[in-house]
């Protein structure tokens, strides 16, 4: 089991984790542009606090550490989860979804979005899964790289099949079995994200896109190209491009790849590295086409008929946000319930509909499609087999690799 040290972070991942917070991965707009809500401010001051003092876990076994279970004389579950991340009413006020499970279960749930950033999140819990303590959360939602990370660490307990059976039942084979948490026993996906290429048809004018090699390589497209500030992403389909796997690519590949981006900067090709601001790029045409997030997509092709997407035939990248139980939960039973419930297809449709990223949930076309047929059929929310086919997940670093991988990512975005 890996023992907890401090990172010492590098200027560059510093750098990268502002970038997140700025406009990439964490910004509130990439949910917000989802349904226009004013959500809440980022709190920026997580950054100072991973560099703090560490505490070293204490003799933990691979499985996590679990307190009495008061789920049956308490019924309640603490919930932790991204913003704008989970259906609401029309008035702004209720979870549907989330009432709905408590009539039904009489397990009242508190529902907290306090989730901005992975490291900001980690920064305030890291101190007391150290010291063995209850964090006050049942449930929390972390991005695959930061929930292995606290697998290996034992920070999380390790689920129990029998309270999940529509979990275990319903998972898409997309995302079973995760070289992080192999057969997921340790978490379960709530939402999954994906990077695809987009475009626009009327700056586009008759100019065919289909690669990322067409992005990178079609003099009649330069300055009109954006690429994304998240590395995993932009370095990811970049790998995907040159006939490498992303979930198994060596340094020699990853420096391949950067200095492939790193000639189309120099020739003017790409335009900028951008968070979720591409999407207005792309709306006005300033951006002929770019590497997207399928969530922002799918609401871009609503306001926009210019605005479309393509899947390269070389695949894209996929990574998924996860359900896991930390160390000293109190309510454990509770928290696979309602881990449960969210793959029942009825209240995943409900949620799909709502937020519009990639379900991770077989069997809930059907009734998403009771909702809003248009959503169903949409391959960015719902991927058929052949779809799924084409996703790649980024394999997992080592802090070594984060931080020589993020200094060259910073390099060649100018960050």
């Amino acid at each position: 089991m890996e023992q907890y040290e401090p990172d010492r972070l590098s200027p560059a991942r510093v750098a990268a984790m502002r970038r997140s917070l700025a406009n990439g991965r964490a910004a509130l707009t990439r949910r917000s542009l989802l349904r226009a809500s004013t959500g809440g401010a980022l709190a920026a001051g997580g950054l100072g606090t991973l560099s703090a003092c560490g505490i070293p876990a204490a003799g933990k076994t691979r499985g996590g550490v679990s307190a009495e279970d008061r789920s049956e004389q308490e019924k309640e579950v603490s919930f932790s989860n991204w913003t704008e991340y989970m259906d609401v009413d029309d008035g702004g006020n209720r979870h549907p979804t989330l009432d709905a499970f408590t009539r039904r279960t009489g397990i009242k749930v508190t529902y907290t979005e306090d989730i901005n950033d992975n490291n900001e999140f980690f920064g305030k819990i890291q101190p007391q899964l150290a010291a063995g303590q209850d964090t006050g959360r049942d449930i929390i939602v972390l991005t695959d790289w930061l929930a292995a990370r606290l697998i290996r660490l034992g920070w999380v307990q390790k689920l129990d099949p029998a309270n999940l059976p529509h979990a275990y039942a319903n998972l898409s084979q997309q995302f079973r079995d995760p070289d992080w948490d192999p057969g997921r026993a340790y978490s379960y996906p709530w939402q999954a994200i994906s990077t695809i290429i987009a475009y626009n048809k009327k700056a586009l004018d008759g100019i065919e896109v289909k690669s990322v090699s067409d992005l990178l390589d079609n003099p009649r497209l330069k300055g009109r190209v954006g690429f994304l500030t998240e590395m995993r992403d932009t370095v990811g389909m970049t790998l995907l491009d040159m006939g490498k796997d992303p979930a198994r690519f060596s340094d020699d590949d990853y420096d391949a790849a950067v200095a492939r981006l790193q000639k189309a900067v120099d020739r003017g090709q790409i335009r900028r590295f951008t968070g979720n601001d591409y999407t207005s790029d792309l709306s006005k045409g300033d951006f002929a086409a770019c590497l997207a997030w399928a969530g922002d997509v799918v609401q871009l092709k609503a306001d926009n008929p210019d605005v479309d997407f393509v899947i390269p035939d070389s695949g894209y990248m996929t990574g998924s946000d996860n359900m896991l139980v930390p160390n000293k939960a109190r309510h454990k039973t509770n928290a696979e319930r309602l881990i449960d419930y969210y793959y029942e297809p009825v209240p995943a449709a409900q949620l799909a509909a709502y937020i519009n990223f990639v379900c991770p949930v077989d069997g809930v076309k059907d009734e998403l499609a009771k909702i809003d047929e248009k959503a169903a059929n949409n391959p960015l929310i719902i991927p058929d087999k052949a779809m799924q086919a084409r996703s790649h997940d980024f394999r997992l670093l080592s802090a070594k690799e984060e931080t020589a991988y993020e200094e060259k990512f910073a390099k060649l975005t100018g960050a």
